[in-house]
């Protein structure tokens, strides 16, 4: 798997083309929640008095997503913004603080950020969420892996229940948490389990 990066951190990256020119800092994040992904960013000028930009930033057209700098091959690559931010409404931050529910019913936290595979694709793998009692006695800010199907709206993200056994406390260690939680869900699941055992409480 790529490095993870939480989506807040992409927040003021600068926007720099392959020729080395800077073009535009990263404004806010474009989420559809449907496909559990990132489809792109809307931008703004580079300065202090620099502000919004009438063009975005496709995800497709992402060459790299480094640790200073989203890398485009060129600034041609820009669109028109409503072209990028368009009907997806749940893509203006909205996920954030909204409650995070498993398949079975129990609230284990609110979401806090969104973590995201570094790479081409903008893949959503999980989230940063303010833990509650059910998932974790501390109140931790833990992290938890999003199941093949993303149900996310203004109300709630709904993970599966057996998320709650790959939580991760940082973000480094969460990648293991993330192929564990996967290879997971190709296994067969045995025919003597028993409903709710080893799901959340």
């Amino acid at each position: 798997m790529n490095r993870l990066m939480l989506a807040s951190e992409l927040g003021k990256r600068v926007v720099v083309t392959l020729g080395g020119e800077a073009v535009a800092q990263i404004k806010d994040t474009v989420f559809d929640a449907g496909a559990g992904r990132i489809t792109g960013f809307t931008l703004s000028g580079r300065g202090l008095l620099a502000g919004p930009l009438k063009k975005s930033l496709p995800f497709a057209a992402v060459h790299a997503l480094g640790p200073a700098a989203v890398m485009i091959p060129s600034e041609t690559v820009l669109e028109d913004r409503d072209a990028v931010v368009g009907s997806r409404d749940a893509g203006h931050g909205q996920v954030i603080g909204v409650p995070v529910l498993t398949d079975e019913g129990t609230e284990v936290g609110t979401v806090r950020d969104m973590v995201i595979a570094a790479g081409t694709d903008g893949r959503v793998v999980g989230f940063e969420i303010a833990a509650n009692e059910n998932l974790d006695p501390h109140k931790r800010r833990v992290f938890i892996p999003r199941g093949q199907t993303l149900a996310v709206s203004g109300q709630a993200v709904v993970v599966p229940a057996r998320a709650g056994h790959f939580v991760a406390d940082d973000l480094p260690s969460f990648e293991a948490q993330v192929e564990a939680f996967h290879a997971d869900a190709g296994r067969a699941v045995p025919e003597t389990r028993t409903a709710g055992e080893g799901d959340l409480a």
